[in-house]
């Protein structure tokens, strides 16, 4: 579980260009469950979830994972946290290019320093489970854009973390991807993941796997309903 209190985030601060993107939060995260924030853009949507993910720190605030405290860590104990915790599929992927699907796959597990073989079986295993197999030694810039996501989909659960956080996943997908993507998300949701998609596609925040709906406006959050 995941417990955000009076969470805000101000850009260069103490400065003239000052900017609040997120504001007063005050948000529980339900385990095994999917949370969709939505909202127009700006509305602080992803600045909140990568403080969530401690991608980045609040300026003031507080954030306990598991009834454990965790914003004023050293980064040596957030990054591993990070890394352990959570798996992120960005918006625009962040392949990297003239490496292989596999390779990709793999980097975020490097640091473990898992034998190379199995770790490797374990990335096929994922490749097997997304259905996309047969592109496993492809460089990732020749794919498809359905093929790159389910290379970072297969990326982010590599090192098997508990929480999953997707950052407006269908934003460059079609209604059919669209519809795919969220057929993943509901059998990793069946697994006992823990999944935050920030979104402003009906298509995902109507889902009926959907258990939570966050609404979000000018770095606030406006409303939230309970889906089941």
């Amino acid at each position: 579980m995941i417990q955000l209190q009076d969470i805000r985030k101000v850009f260069n601060a103490g400065k003239p260009n000052a900017f609040t993107a997120v504001s007063d939060i005050d948000q529980t995260i339900r385990p095994q469950k999917l949370t969709v924030f939505k909202g127009p853009s700006g509305s602080g949507k992803t600045t909140l979830l990568s403080i969530i993910g401690c991608m980045s720190r609040p300026t003031s605030g507080r954030i306990r994972l598991n009834n454990r405290e965790i914003t004023s860590l050293p980064e040596r104990f957030t990054a591993e946290i990070r890394r352990r915790t959570f798996g992120f599929i960005f918006q625009n992927y962040n392949l990297i290019k003239g490496l292989s699907v596999l390779t990709n796959i793999m980097i975020p597990a490097f640091p473990d320093g898992r034998p190379y073989q199995k770790l490797q079986q374990q990335a096929m295993d994922l490749l097997q489970k997304l259905m996309i197999t047969a592109k496993a030694r492809q460089k990732v810039e020749h794919l498809s854009g359905g093929e790159q996501q389910r290379t970072a989909i297969a990326r982010a659960l590599i090192n098997d973390p508990p929480f999953v956080i997707a950052d407006e996943p269908t934003a460059h997908l079609d209604t059919e991807l669209s519809r795919g993507f969220m057929d993943i998300i509901a059998d990793l949701k069946a697994e006992g993941k823990t999944i935050l998609i920030a979104s402003h596609d009906p298509l995902v925040f109507e889902s009926p796997v959907v258990d939570c709906v966050v609404t979000m406006r000018d770095g606030h959050i406006v409303q939230r309903e309970e889906v089941s």
